[in-house]
């Protein structure tokens, strides 16, 4: 038997477990990014890889054939390398990846930005390790949410990264006796503020280097091209977004290029390489390079130690002599305005 009673100032009904509200009235927001390991050494490593690698999104391979080379020879010799990669990026004052000291940042400045709306709460979560989605979406329902706008922080649609993410959450809502309404945010890989925001950034990035680069290389995650073939839009929206922030520029063209990094395993991956394209470029007689990743929304291992790193490493031992890796928008003012106008959209009607 239900009986109506009034408490907090909501229409409220007791049933012999307790009150329940009939509506909370709160809108989340959460913020969702790939992950971080919890530490550098091997075992935090180790857990970080398996979760990863073990997704069926990421790793389109039959279980009969991956699980063993995952687990008997990636899970084995891998960590300890990775390991020792994050370790030199690693934010040694949060003892933390600096992913998710960014992500962090992003959400509390977001937050401040949408105080004037006091029934939003905004929060942060992670697709792989910690913050879980699931503890999140769990912090957001007990915070009196029962609208939860979930933004996958990737400007290009990926299966192995929007389309996870969105797994994930749902994976939670499934074991949920009362389930949010939920929204999810839209690929923003030709969003105008978007796209007007990297051009601000790699403008007052470029006027504080003591040079002035013969090339300039935008990078993007790469991917299994068999995956393109069935159907991923990640490829062209990755043009798309290149050719635009070069038309906001006024870059000429034919000192632009567009690359793929990150590559794994054997299979051909999308390409032209970015490695081999910093290689050749050297050899060229290139002496001046810079790299702009406009997927990442926050710098991390890809972008800190392979492009900053790896591959500022391959042009000086080419023979160039100036690089620059240009910084992602991280929680800088631009930044969080990307952010702040995909939430404000897509909250429209909710707020």
């Amino acid at each position: 038997m239900l009986t109506k009673v009034e408490e907090t100032g909501q229409e409220t009904y007791r049933t012999p477990e307790g009150p329940v509200a009939a509506s909370n009235d709160r809108v989340g927001v959460l913020l969702l990014n790939l992950g971080t390991p919890d530490g550098t050494d091997y075992w935090s490593m180790r857990r970080y890889l398996k979760e990863f690698l073990s997704d069926e999104r990421v790793i389109e391979e039959p279980k009969w054939k991956w699980w063993p080379i995952l687990n008997l020879i990636i899970l084995t010799v891998r960590p300890g390398r990775k390991g020792r990669d994050y370790a030199t990026i690693w934010n040694n004052d949060r003892d933390e990846g600096p992913l998710k000291t960014i992500s962090r940042a992003q959400a509390e400045t977001l937050a401040q930005r949408l105080a004037q709306h006091p029934n939003v709460v905004v929060d942060w979560a992670m697709r792989y390790a910690n913050p879980t989605t699931a503890s999140r979406i769990e912090a957001l329902v007990a915070a009196g949410c029962d609208r939860i706008l979930l933004v996958p922080l990737y400007p290009q649609y990926a299966a192995a990264t929007t389309a996870t993410a969105a797994d994930q959450a749902f994976r939670a809502l499934m074991k949920m006796r009362r389930q949010p309404a939920v929204r999810v945010a839209p690929a923003y890989f030709d969003d105008p503020v978007y796209i007007d925001r990297i051009a601000r950034s790699m403008e007052a990035s470029l006027a504080k280097l003591d040079f002035e680069p013969e090339r300039i290389i935008a990078t993007f995650h790469g991917m299994p091209e068999k995956y393109y073939e069935k159907g991923d839009p990640y490829y062209p929206q990755c043009l798309k977004t290149s050719e635009l922030v070069r038309a906001a520029l006024s870059w000429p063209a034919d000192r632009w290029l567009t690359t793929f990094q990150s590559r794994f395993g054997n299979d051909p991956w999308l390409q032209p390489y970015t490695d081999k394209t910093v290689e050749r470029l050297a050899a060229e007689g290139i002496k001046r390079l810079a790299l702009v990743a406009p997927g990442f929304s926050a710098d991390c291992l890809e972008t800190l130690e392979e492009l900053d790193g790896e591959n500022r490493h391959i042009f000086e031992a080419g023979g160039g002599e100036k690089f620059a890796y240009l910084p992602a928008l991280n929680e800088s003012e631009a930044g969080v305005d990307v952010i702040e106008a995909i939430v404000r959209r897509e909250l429209s009607g909710w707020i």
